[in-house]
């Protein structure tokens, strides 16, 4: 494959961009840490491709972190954006879209009966565990290590010293009062999970997790663990909350608990629902979210929540996906993309598993199985930086972290998937 030859505008504006901005980025994750060099400056995207700004083109597998299913510049999404436009960018007042949006979700997914629209994904799940402390009158929230659940301080923690200890802080700024009732757990540790309400019963006011995780690579739950989070939640009287932002829309319709046959208490999301631009929502029974302001005591409010033009897109993007499902050949073409990873890592002799749901999947340099933070930890980042650089190098724009998933997208091709595969073969023949 033809080698991308220059970025040197992108790292003109990048060092441009440092003199603006802290490490000169908007988002950490955007900055490469994971993989050293520096980022890449984008100017457009189109279906499934990215344009830099030395026009150099990329396949895309990142589709901003997962909203962008269809392809970027979707088309009714585009045109419901551009209408929007015409008739104001910001009213701070109800409007009929919002309806409209909110019977979308609660019609999709199975746990949401009622639904409050927010800004971003950090700000639902940082309503959803206020709407469960002040639902449950209870201090202690357990976690997971490994999910990510926005910058929320009382989220944003580390492990304890051992599995049933608070947590502490894992951000300056986070204080010690903020994460002490943070409980963090390994994902997918039955054991761990009752030993914990063993400990603290009648304590928990709720349990978040990802359900299909994205932010410690593609980590999948097991049946049993599943199950255990619903039954341990429910006879304790804790919220079992979902945060469903990065797979929610994505690995179906109606989320991972659609597919799983799970349903929470709350649901958290982000990214598809708002169609690639600023929104989330959280949602769940009624009976909770009616403790919300103004119909209950639990505070939450923002001046551009439900907002006409993210509400556009999200409807535009919501009826796409319920009317004209792409689901059947994401997994159709995610798998083909998944079978050629295995097989380019393989005569690569390379250590490795693949976890994938749907459209998301990480392939892991480790041979696995990777079931929790503590297992994908032991990956080898250095082969992944390679592997990140050398498909740069060929036009394959892949997630800049061995801790995030990958997205395929609808406008994908069959080539595109083939040319990827093929790519991945040179780069791994020389890790």
């Amino acid at each position: 494959m033809s080698k991308v030859l220059s970025r040197a505008q992108s790292q003109i504006e990048y060092a441009r961009a440092k003199t603006l901005m802290p490490g000169g980025v908007n988002s950490a994750a955007r900055a490469f840490g994971a993989v050293g060099g520096e980022p890449v400056v984008f100017r457009e995207g189109n279906g499934a491709y990215l344009t830099d700004i030395d026009d150099n083109q990329y396949i895309d597998y990142i589709g901003s972190w997962g909203p962008m299913i269809l392809g970027h510049q979707f088309p009714p999404v585009k045109e419901a954006v551009h209408a929007a436009v015409e008739r104001g960018t910001s009213f701070g007042a109800p409007t009929v879209a919002e309806n409209t949006l909110a019977e979308l979700i609660i019609d999709a997914v199975p746990s949401v009966e009622m639904v409050r629209l927010v800004n971003s994904g950090t700000e639902a799940t940082m309503s959803a565990i206020r709407l469960a402390r002040g639902y449950t009158g209870r201090d202690i929230v357990v976690k997971f290590a490994g999910n990510y659940h926005g910058h929320v301080d009382s989220l944003l923690v580390a492990a304890g010293s051992a599995a049933a200890t608070l947590a502490v802080p894992d951000s300056p700024g986070v204080t010690a009062g903020t994460s002490q009732d943070t409980l963090i757990l390994q994902y997918n540790d039955v054991q761990g999970l009752e030993k914990a309400f063993e400990k603290f019963p009648g304590k928990i006011a709720a349990v978040i997790l990802e359900p299909v995780c994205g932010n410690m690579g593609c980590v999948v739950p097991t049946g049993e663990f599943l199950s255990a989070l619903r039954t341990t939640t429910h006879h304790d009287g804790a919220v079992l909350i979902f945060d469903e932002v990065m797979c929610g829309f994505r690995v179906a319709y109606g989320g991972a608990q659609s597919l799983f046959g799970v349903t929470p208490d709350l649901t958290t999301m982000g990214k598809i629902v708002g169609g690639g631009l600023p929104l989330g929502a959280f949602g769940g029974k009624r009976e909770i979210m009616q403790h919300v302001l103004p119909a209950g005591k639990v505070f939450q409010a923002g001046t551009l929540s439900g907002n006409p033009i993210a509400t556009a897109a999200g409807i535009a993007m919501l009826t796409a996906l319920r009317d004209t499902p792409p689901y059947e050949r994401l997994e159709k073409i995610s798998a083909r993309l998944e079978s050629g990873l295995a097989a380019a890592a393989s005569a690569a002799r390379i250590e490795h598993s693949i976890n994938r749901v749907g459209s998301m999947m990480t392939l892991f340099f480790h041979p696995g199985p990777i079931t929790s933070w503590a297992s994908a930890a032991q990956c080898n980042t250095k082969q992944f930086s390679n592997y990140f650089w050398g498909l740069i190098e060929r036009g394959i724009y892949m997630p800049c972290s061995q801790f995030e998933a990958l997205f395929v997208s609808n406008s994908h091709t069959e080539q595109d998937i083939d040319d990827t595969i093929a790519a991945v073969e040179e780069v791994l023949a020389q890790c």
